[in-house]
């Protein structure tokens, strides 16, 4: 009696970290199973960070600061309130100051943000679905989402040596989202509603739910997760508006 041969099963083969930054863009699925079996996270972290400094550098290159202040304190009826001379004094902080600051927080915020995002998404589907991951998991996921965030860069790159500097708004400079058509004099806070509609934004959030449901496939189905991440960006969106309205 001859016995049956079996075949061992085939362990898929390793993806590296630069194969996964192509990978969460083009074949999400397969990507995301490779981040679930072996997480990592720093080099898409790096990435972020670099062309978000990138663009806020060569912004001020191009276009510089002094503009973009002035853009953003036309719209704040606090400042119009203020005498003329209080103007200008805030005008000549935010100019000498306010570049520092925006470094800081492109330096700073996208790990911030990750790190929080990734502990939330963990809470909630550990504690809620029971998937069982670990915080290095949820963190390889949130991170590789945020990819097409790279494409929205590399795009704005492109904007601000194609674009006349005068018409260069920093905080809409793809036209990827519904802000970008709204008129300067409009209220804060329907900005701030509009600009969250972003094409860019709805991309990172389908990769995180199928990075999700691919790790915890006996959890989370895509829907489920994908439901879930919505709720919580729709919670963040409307918290954005209200201190908008309040603050503007």
């Amino acid at each position: 009696m001859t016995s049956a041969t079996v075949q061992p099963a085939e362990t898929p083969e390793p993806v590296n970290a630069i194969g996964r930054i192509f990978g969460a863009l083009f074949s999400p699925k397969e990507t995301f199973e490779s981040i679930a079996r072996r997480p990592t996270w720093l080099l898409p972290l790096l990435l972020i960070c670099a062309i978000t400094l990138g663009v806020i550098g060569l912004f001020g290159h191009r276009v510089g600061w002094r503009g973009f202040f002035e853009k953003q304190d036309a719209n704040s009826s606090r400042f119009e309130e203020s005498s003329a001379q209080q103007q200008q004094q805030a005008l000549e902080l935010q100019v000498k100051y306010g570049p520092p600051f925006i470094y800081a927080i492109g330096a700073v915020s996208p790990i911030i943000v990750e790190l929080v995002i990734a502990g939330v998404l963990l809470g909630v589907f550990n504690g809620l679905a029971g998937a069982q991951l670990n915080f290095k998991t949820s963190l390889g996921i949130v991170a590789h989402s945020w990819m097409p965030g790279l494409i929205s860069g590399l795009l704005g790159v492109l904007v601000l040596f194609l674009k006349d500097p005068s018409t260069i708004d920093l905080q809409n400079l793809v036209a990827s989202n519904a802000g970008a058509f709204v008129s300067s004099g409009s209220p804060r806070w329907l900005v701030v509603l509009l600009t969250s509609i972003d094409l860019f934004a709805f991309w990172m959030l389908i990769l995180m739910a199928i990075g999700f449901s691919v790790a915890a496939p006996k959890k989370l189905s895509f829907g489920k997760a994908f439901g879930t991440i919505l709720f919580i960006w729709l919670i963040v969106v409307l918290a954005r508006v209200g201190a908008a309205a309040a603050f503007s």
